[in-house]
């Protein structure tokens, strides 16, 4: 638990990265946290701004080829990221910030780009443009329930032995390899959108449990129901 009792969400760069709805991220967490009745303090960190070293979880969305490759260069130059992570800040990053946290992406052009190497990945352009509905199995180390969401991407993500995959597709294109996303320590990239905490509130309290420990249960029958009605819908597509 934070020493002072407010947990501190940091959104990064809302004004590049923010497609899709991702900021819906930053709001299941606020809500799922003060059901528990733990205060919460929201920061919007905007790319001209410095990122503060002292949040709880770390929050990057999704966004188009030049603010990505923007929001990489100042990321890199500010390393404020880097460092609360490594003080045990949790950070999800969907998409194009799932991208940025490796150690190159696809540019405009397709051109390699730096990202920032906080995750043990590389990321280019596929042949194809990944859009769908995405549903994949979460390794069983997380203990986490069938994530779903949809993908609209032209990446391409592999992994390096520095981190494990977050799941396996079951539909969808995922990394490109049979596989979504990545995890490492206490940071999840991924590609999905939805947002993807909405869609999946197991996962979101997986965040909020890597800060605040184990997590009083919350009654989530009504939205379950709603989450396995949806999913048993993409499942019958073809």
């Amino acid at each position: 638990m934070p020493s002072d009792s407010v947990l501190r969400i940091v959104w990064i760069y809302p004004d590049l990265l923010s497609t899709y709805g991702d900021q819906g991220n930053v709001l299941v967490l606020e809500q799922r946290a003060q059901r528990r009745g733990i205060q919460t303090e929201t920061i919007h960190v905007r790319s001209a701004d410095p990122v503060p070293e002292s949040g709880d979880i770390y929050l990057i969305g999704g966004g188009e080829d030049r603010p990505q490759i923007l929001a990489a260069e100042r990321l890199r130059r500010d390393g404020g990221l880097h460092r609360a992570v490594a003080s045990g800040a949790a950070l999800l990053a969907v998409c194009a910030g799932y991208q940025i946290m490796g150690s190159t992406f696809g540019g405009e052009e397709g051109q390699p780009v730096d990202g920032i190497g906080l995750l043990d990945i590389a990321s280019a352009r596929g042949p194809a443009r990944a859009v769908g509905e995405l549903v994949a199995e979460v390794d069983a180390t997380l203990n986490l329930p069938t994530l779903t969401g949809f993908e609209n991407h032209m990446g391409v993500t592999h992994l390096g032995p520095g981190v494990k995959p977050l799941s396996r597709t079951v539909k969808g294109v995922g990394n490109g390899d049979g596989f979504e996303g990545c995890y490492a320590g206490h940071v999840v990239g991924t590609y999905l959108h939805g947002p993807a905490l909405a869609r999946n509130p197991a996962l979101a309290d997986l965040l909020l449990s890597w800060r605040l420990g184990p997590l009083a249960p919350l009654d989530d029958s009504r939205y379950e129901a709603l989450r396995q009605e949806r999913l048993a819908t993409v499942l019958q597509q073809t």
